[in-house]
């Protein structure tokens, strides 16, 4: 029974923690505290998982290749290495842009002019992956005196393919163009990817 003197008899005290929070603040710090710990086990989990999976500093070497291009003449053209594939850069002469632009582009297997193939201001520097896009040999003509084929660009020995002086395929099995990596001009030197 109640005391009506106004004190409070054992069996109306609150259970323990009720009345201060006492209780609720701890539960509430072991709680954070485990989330925490739960948390920093994961990142420890999941960091090295993630991580393992950046490029290596090797590849990361490799994504972009700078070539400076001030002492090819025209009608000269050099080979570089651009992601372990070779690269062809070729400066045209005046003869070989004027033989591009007379082909009519819808005419072609792989439909594209020049200047789609160059970049603006630029148009005497060709700038080619030297792989073959029928079965990934590497064509002749970048270098003095190889065999540049029909129609003076590039021979792919393997199959038979022939480019022209933009690096457009016109006879063969090759499907498609000579691909031109994305590139940009920074002066005399040419950055490939």
């Amino acid at each position: 029974m109640a005391d009506t003197t106004g004190t409070a008899t054992p069996d109306m005290v609150a259970p323990e923690g009720d009345a201060t929070g006492e209780g609720v603040r701890r539960r509430d710090f072991i709680n954070i505290a485990a989330v925490s710990a739960a948390g920093v086990g994961g990142i420890a989990v999941v960091y090295p998982l993630i991580s393992q999976m950046a490029p290596s500093a090797d590849v990361l070497a490799e994504s972009t290749t700078e070539v400076d291009v001030s002492a090819i003449e025209p009608g000269q053209a050099v080979k570089a290495v651009f992601r372990k594939q070779p690269l062809f850069i070729r400066r045209l002469t005046p003869d070989e842009i004027k033989q591009a632009n007379d082909v009519d582009a819808g005419s072609l297997r792989d439909p594209q002019t020049l200047k789609e193939r160059t970049k603006e201001g630029h148009e005497d520097m060709l700038v080619t992956m030297g792989v073959c896009t029928h079965l990934g040999c590497v064509p002749l003509g970048a270098a003095e005196g190889e065999n540049k084929g029909e129609f003076g660009g590039y021979f792919c020995p393997c199959h038979g393919s022939h480019y022209d002086t933009a690096g457009r395929i016109r006879k063969g099995p090759a499907p498609l163009n000579l691909e031109v990596p994305e590139y940009e001009f920074a002066d005399t030197v040419i950055r490939v990817g």
